[in-house]
């Protein structure tokens, strides 16, 4: 039995008074004075501030426990104290009001839309380079621009079937884009874990608030897979295709294909007859329609990408270009998540949509233009500066919390290979308070919705928060030491 004072001491007294510091970003929880609280989280913190702490940290430990019981797990890679981790979660959601997120959703809709035109004009007339929107040198020269795939029709004519849009808030709590994540966009398994946790953790909490479900996110995702079927096809077999066990996003993998009842396969039980793929099992060969792909462009295929590749499917691509199986997320378009293309994406909404952006791009400069390279180069200490086409906080500089050494060494890189570098001005993310060391402390976040594009184009209520956890950190990646909390998108606006 709990002792007396343990019982009545009650839980992060700092809600209500001083000793929670919201500095001078935008915080989440708390409006700038620091001390009164938004209207959408009051219900929160009354809760918060008549739990003892002894109750919370019983409640912290139980969804540890559940969490390693049900292998929720990343993988670190280069790491001495090993590989596998269990994801970190803290129990403090983040609160969108209904009105906040109508606005979020319209801008999602929006962008997706606008980047599967541009990736159908690129592998098609490329009317968009023509009218020199967009340099035509920064499409034939992007990594991830496939032109084995030029006047290929994808099904339906859709090329991005699974987005994961990174979003954060400035000072003033602006939502602006961060990146767009069009190729294997990982984090869905965890949204879906987290809302689990949460009702189990705050089961009379959560009901009363009326928050909007995300345990649909499987359904919905398979029906968006179903409508890319050939249309001959009268039940298609659905499979994912996963580089296997030590990928980083394993977890993952499997959560999905439970959570969507397929099949999950590695390229060894995959193989192609007569252009047309086909499943090993127990009973021989099944014929597969639809592959949901976490394998990367390059490995897919070692007859037509890197011939070294022992993870893909020889003749795969053979099979898509006959219309015999389809490919979610499409060939190629990676290109439109190069983060050189993502500071021309307001440009393309408004050359395809005739529309300005419902959300802002990141204040970004082009190392590849003169007079940015230049900036870049003479102000790097206070710029972030990142690789085109690195992911997960890796190939990137943050000038100002960074060395002498490590800022001349990116001055090197991108004098060097202008073309592969972008910078932007540091962004102050907002900030949601956060269990930490025994009590709620600021912490940096950002939210990535997860946007699908089937028969219409839905997005999950929610997404995954992730958040630093280190201190003074600005880096949200699992990789890079970072969290998650729930993200619970209101029905209203309290």
């Amino acid at each position: 039995m709990l002792r007396g004072h343990q019982q009545s001491k009650p839980f992060l007294v700092s809600l209500i008074s001083t000793t929670y510091d919201a500095g001078s970003f935008f915080d989440e929880m708390f409006e700038p004075d620091g001390k009164t609280v938004r209207p959408h989280y009051r219900r929160l913190a009354e809760r918060l501030t008549t739990l003892p702490a002894a109750d919370f940290n019983q409640r912290r430990a139980a969804v540890d426990l559940a969490f390693l019981r049900r292998g929720v797990t990343f993988t670190v890679y280069n790491d001495s104290e090993g590989t596998e981790r269990i994801f970190p979660f803290d129990l403090i959601p983040r609160i969108i009001p209904g009105r906040e997120w109508a606005k979020l959703e319209a801008g999602l809709i929006q962008r997706i839309t606008a980047l599967n035109l541009f990736l159908h004009d690129l592998y098609h007339g490329q009317k968009i380079l023509k009218d020199k929107i967009v340099p035509a040198a920064l499409i034939l020269g992007a990594k991830h621009f496939r032109r084995e795939f030029m006047n290929f029709n994808v099904p339906r004519d859709i090329y991005v079937h699974i987005c994961g849009t990174d979003l954060i808030r400035d000072h003033a709590g602006n939502y602006l884009v961060l990146e767009d994540n069009l190729r294997c966009p990982s984090g869905a398994s965890y949204m879906l874990e987290n809302r689990v946790a949460m009702r189990r953790a705050f089961p009379n909490l959560f009901s009363s608030y009326g928050v909007r479900p995300v345990e649909t996110y499987g359904d919905a995702l398979l029906k968006s897979l179903l409508y890319l079927a050939p249309d001959h096809t009268e039940k298609p077999n659905v499979v994912l295709l996963t580089p296997g066990v030590y990928n980083s996003a394993y977890f993952e993998h499997t959560f999905l294909a439970r959570q969507m009842g397929i099949p999950i396969v590695e390229g060894r039980d995959l193989v192609v007859r007569e252009s047309k793929v086909y499943m090993r099992t127990t009973a021989g060969l099944v014929q597969v329609d639809v592959i949901y792909r976490r394998i990367d462009d390059d490995f897919l295929d070692p007859t037509v990408f890197r011939a070294d590749s022992m993870l893909g499917v020889p003749g795969l691509v053979a099979a898509a270009r006959a219309g015999h199986v389809a490919l979610a997320n499409s060939i190629g378009t990676g290109v439109a998540d190069d983060k050189v293309i993502y500071a021309y994406v307001p440009k393309i909404i408004k050359y395809y949509l005739g529309e300005e952006p419902i959300l802002a791009n990141v204040n970004t400069y082009l190392a590849s233009e003169p007079l940015d390279r230049k900036y870049i180069l003479e102000n790097i200490s206070k710029l972030v500066v990142k690789s085109a086409n690195e992911a997960g906080g890796y190939g990137m500089l943050i000038g100002p919390a960074s060395t002498k050494a490590e800022c001349e060494s990116f001055r090197a890189q991108v004098a060097a290979n202008p073309r592969n570098f972008i910078a932007q001005d540091p962004i102050a993310l907002s900030r949601s308070p956060t269990y930490c060391d025994g009590e709620l402390q600021g912490r940096h976040i950002d939210l990535r919705p997860y946007i699908l594009y089937g028969k219409k184009i839905t997005v999950t209520p929610g997404g995954l928060t992730r958040v630093a956890l280190r201190k003074g950190s600005l880096v949200v990646n699992s990789s890079q030491g970072g969290g998650s909390k729930d993200t619970w998108v209101l029905q209203g606006d309290e």
